[in-house]
């Protein structure tokens, strides 16, 4: 294992231990874990300061990025939710370059089919939509494919809330996992016609008599160009131009009732995407991003694709996902150059991402903090008890409900997961992920390589020779600062 001379000092430590984590949560997670408090209390603290930006010249470790095996590992912890053992000697014997092909290439399992979507009105538990895609996570052989419809489910965001409609939600998850790797035309297309979207965004009651500006204004700030690259006009021209779209029309009705209330609620036997009604539709020229004229939803996506600032803004949202934080202006402007000519080819711009000294270059080891999703998957995939129910229970906890984002922007990145909070509930975590192992632990033998590169602080490297058995060594790997970094 590797260990950097610590340059941490130990009263700082101390002092946000004391106020992360109170004195009955350390002693509860400890006694379940079996783990001492003063550890409990250096493990929390060391991950409340993951918020805090460091120099390089101050971390608990040095890089391994110029070794090829450290690549691979960095690259999968980027695209996936952990490694099992065997994943991941396969990607050691083929290398990086063969990792990042595959990954880019292999077309993305198909999750089982929810029974419950066939609800009439979609009405059903959003607990179980999330259970299931959870569970694929968990199970499937195409973990990048999952991993980045997560950073497109928070990037084109929708909740169940105002959808309204759970089918819905699942006809959109579905979406962005067959067009994830695709062309951003299309997607935004796709995104502009779905269902879930159209209720989310109110486009759906919007007419050319009455146009709705909430779609045509996030279609352009959060979805393409980003603020200041459009005007107040340019939201109103494109409400009009985008008017007529509708939820499509239901195949059947049942009658449905519940609590004494009776409703007709829509069935549908298949996904669908929105229909346009040209009765609703704005007729007429309208003067948008420099252009006037006739216009259709294909051409305002169009006139949205032919703006620099698009391929700009989404290749920065990708670099800041999977590279950096603040990744360099000049490696942002290559990103977008090369996605640009490759006519918004996401494979383009995910190899151009991956090829990049930048995404192995020794900053960018460990600067990313994964997501509480990230986070749950891979632990729970380490410990070998895939229980998806314990992850959609704690995911609220964290910040991170799936089908339920704080709101149209998606979820925050990076440090804006960890706070006093959110820690208690990463260690918390551990604990009852520990609790549902009731036989024997995997084995610990490789599980500092395997899933902390064997690279450690030392202070997670004496905690560790210190546990007085696997079950404490577990929780030490599981709620260590390395493991909530990528």
């Amino acid at each position: 294992m590797s260990v950097a001379p610590s340059q941490e000092k130990a009263g700082s430590a101390d002092l946000q231990v004391r106020r992360g984590i109170t004195r009955r949560q350390a002693l509860a997670t400890a006694l379940a874990a079996g783990v001492g408090v003063g550890a409990v209390r250096l493990l929390g603290g060391s991950m409340q300061n993951l918020a805090r930006p460091k120099a390089g010249s101050a971390t608990d470790w040095i890089s391994p990025l110029g070794s090829e095996s450290a690549r691979v590992m960095h690259l999968l912890r980027r695209t996936s939710f952990g490694s099992t053992p065997a994943q991941l000697e396969s990607a050691l014997a083929d290398g990086f370059n063969r990792t990042v092909d595959r990954l880019i290439e292999t077309k993305p399992v198909e999750p089982p089919q929810l029974a419950a979507a066939s609800a009439p009105g979609g009405r059903f538990a959003v607990a179980q939509l999330q259970q299931w895609w959870v569970d694929h996570m968990l199970r499937t052989a195409t973990p990048f494919a999952e991993r980045i419809t997560l950073f497109w489910h928070g990037h084109f965001t929708s909740d169940y809330r105002k959808a309204g409609d759970n089918t819905f939600m699942y006809w959109q998850n579905l979406t962005w996992r067959r067009m994830s790797m695709t062309d951003l035309r299309s997607m935004l297309m796709q995104v502009t016609i779905d269902p879930a979207m159209l209720r989310y965004l109110d486009l759906a009651t919007s007419t050319g008599q009455s146009p709705n500006e909430n779609y045509s204004r996030e279609l352009m700030e959060l979805f393409t160009m980003g603020p200041g690259n459009y005007t107040e006009d340019d939201v109103r021209q494109s409400a009009k131009a985008l008017a007529g779209w509708q939820v499509p029309q239901p195949d059947s009705f049942a009658t449905v009732t519940t609590n004494n209330v009776t409703r007709r609620l829509p069935v549908y036997s298949g996904q669908k995407s929105g229909v346009f009604n040209p009765r609703r539709a704005f007729k007429g020229d309208v003067s948008y991003l420099g252009s006037t004229g006739p216009l259709d939803t294909q051409g305002v996506i169009d006139r949205i694709l032919a703006q620099p600032a698009t391929a700009q803004f989404i290749a920065a949202k990708v670099a800041q996902h999977f590279v950096s934080v603040q990744p360099d202006a000049a490696f942002v402007t290559s990103l977008a150059d090369a996605f640009r000519r490759s006519k918004y080819d996401m494979k383009t711009l995910m190899r151009a991402v991956f090829a990049s000294s930048h995404f192995t270059a020794p900053q960018s080891y460990r600067t990313l903090v994964k997501s509480p999703i990230e986070f749950m998957v891979h632990a729970v995939r380490a410990l070998g008890v895939p229980n998806s129910k314990l992850i959609v229970a704690a995911g609220s906890g964290m910040g991170q409900s799936l089908f339920d984002p704080p709101d149209v922007g998606g979820w925050p990145n990076n440090e804006s997961w960890i706070s006093s909070n959110t820690v208690v509930e990463r260690v918390n975590f551990v604990t009852s992920a520990l609790s549902q192992v009731k036989t024997a632990l995997p084995t610990m033998s490789d599980a500092a390589r395997v899933h902390l590169d064997g690279v450690l602080s030392p202070q997670t490297a004496s905690l560790l020779n210190q546990a007085a058995d696997a079950r404490a060594r577990w929780f030490i790997t599981l709620a260590s600062p390395e493991f909530q970094l990528k």
